[in-house]
């Protein structure tokens, strides 16, 4: 329910799932599998895996949001199956069941689980090679060869999603629990074994040689320095932020989980005498300390090191009070409060384009937007107040609560908000058969719904671009459409101006 629901609902989010759509679209139109190219330009920026298996379901299923989002859900869903499997033997059938919850409602993993891009799949490789890790460290360590194995294997996948980051996270974790132990040879052991690198150069290897061997230095310069080595040492496209950054953050993205957290850091000082937390809170502070450090900063990237922080707080959930189910149902009254929040944040916004499409927030929240959020307001406030049920059972109730109110109002109505013009200006464009580029606006989902490459330049006369409210074209131009920020005009012919021009529209501006 939680990765499936109302998958396709929404529109392609611009700039990240727009951009990996886009890529796939055009790997599909190109038949070229080694390489992939965004609007005609290689881009770098990902390995190949998750574009082969975005290709796979728009083969099957059509060029659809749910089959661009569809590897992302099955990831999702086998991450959660997999935390599940691993913490059953371990920490019980209650904390395994919580474990599980946890992955499928936190508002972090049901994000990234849901959208079209790299992320789940990476945080399904990084889980696996880290529990994987375990299984090789807990008993006889350095014994179990078969699962340290798999986690070569599932580092290799990770290596043809994301990158070095699938090696490091689940390296440093080991690391970090044997040093902590005083225990070497198992390091040691697993860093020498044959079959291991045999299979993680097995599987990562021909694709890398094949880039290379296309692709050359500007894979190398665009892939591993600009893609990893700068995002760590600088900041890039803008995403920085100071070292507190992801203190804030991850509270956002454990929620509604979150006021469990200060009671699971508390017991800190006590797990240091179990092996299993050890490991389990190695992983989490390595990923939390390493990318505070980092230059490049985006929410998303602590989320490699929540798998052991859902096992911690599952793991303790017993010794906690009422307190997180105050918390959920809180949260639960911020959904119907949304678009009018919404709607004050867009007088109060410096940048033109986005207070235009942020006023589009209370129109565009119709009657079904209303009936669910108030209604799950007031179940939430139900479940609270009903005595009956361990605490456990009901937080899952009102965590689930969460999920429905995201996946049937708030994805459809932000994805309106946000990108609802620009899935409309596509589909007119490519109704209209007409050359079209987009004029100092970033959107490549606009490629995506016109099912053709989209130039970033400024228009030849004729042409029709997709541009900003906050853009005005130094040329004269006609109107096809205009819908809170995003604008979609026709140049034309210089000479005297038609009266008029600049303004005539074939529809309407509003919602």
């Amino acid at each position: 329910m939680a990765f499936g629901l109302g998958l396709g609902w929404p529109p392609l989010f611009d700039v990240d799932e727009g951009a990996f759509a886009e890529a796939t679209r055009e790997m599909l139109q190109r038949r070229d599998w080694i390489a992939t190219w965004l609007n005609d330009q290689p881009r770098y920026d990902k390995p190949i895996l998750i574009y082969w298996l975005q290709a796979l379901a728009v083969a099957v299923l059509g060029p659809s949001e749910w089959a661009f989002r569809a590897p992302s859900a099955l990831a999702a869903c086998a991450w959660a199956w997999a935390v599940w499997v691993f913490a059953r033997p371990r920490l019980g059938h209650d904390a395994a069941r919580l474990a599980l919850a946890m992955v499928c409602t936190a508002w972090g993993p049901w994000i990234i689980g849901r959208a079209a891009t790299a992320d789940a799949l990476l945080n399904l490789w990084l889980t696996l090679a880290g529990l994987d890790i375990w299984r090789y460290l807990e008993v006889h360590p350095g014994e179990n060869r078969v699962a340290l194995r798999r986690a070569y294997a599932w580092v290799a996948l990770g290596l043809l999603t994301k990158g070095p980051v699938a090696a490091l996270v689940p390296a440093a974790a080991a690391a970090v629990y044997c040093l902590s132990r005083r225990e070497l040879r198992p390091l040691w052991v697993a860093a020498r074994d044959p079959w291991g690198w045999l299979l993680l150069l097995g599987i990562a290897g021909p694709w890398y040689a094949a880039i290379l061997a296309t692709h050359g230095q500007a894979f190398i310069d665009g892939f591993i320095l600009k893609h990893n080595v700068q995002r760590f040492t600088h900041t890039l496209e803008g995403h920085g932020g100071s070292l507190v950054y992801y203190v804030v953050m991850l509270p956002l993205l454990l929620a509604p989980w979150s006021l469990r957290l200060p009671g699971t850091i508390a017991r800190l000082r006590q797990d240091w005498q179990d092996p299993l937390a050890v490991y389990l809170w190695g992983w989490a502070l390595f990923v939390l300390a390493f990318f505070s450090l980092s230059g490049t900063k985006l929410p998303h990237y602590v989320l490699y090191g929540s798998t052991p922080l859902f096992l911690l707080l599952a793991r303790h959930w017993g010794s906690g009070g009422r307190l997180p189910l105050f918390g959920a149902v809180a949260l639960l009254g911020l959904w119907p409060a949304l678009p009018w929040l919404t709607v004050m944040l867009a007088e109060r916004a410096s940048n033109g384009y986005y207070a235009d499409q942020l006023r589009l927030a209370l129109a565009l929240a119709g009657p079904g937007y209303w009936v669910v959020t108030l209604g799950a307001a007031a179940l939430g406030l139900a479940l609270f107040a009903w005595r009956r049920g361990s605490t456990a059972t009901r937080m899952m109730a009102l965590a689930a609560l969460h999920t429905l109110v995201l996946a049937l109002a708030v994805a459809p109505w932000a994805g309106e908000v946000l990108q609802g013009a620009v899935k409309r200006a596509g589909l007119q464009t490519r109704a209209a058969g007409v050359s079209a580029v987009t004029w100092r606006f970033d959107a490549p989902s606009f490629s995506v719904y016109r099912q053709a490459v989209t130039p970033r330049r400024e228009p030849a006369v004729g042409e029709w671009a997709l541009t900003r409210s906050d853009r005005d074209p130094p040329w004269p131009a006609r109107e096809h459409d205009r819908r809170g920020g995003v604008v979609l005009l026709e140049r034309l012919p210089d000479g005297p101006a038609t009266p008029g021009a600049a303004q005539t529209s074939t529809s309407t501006a509003s919602p």
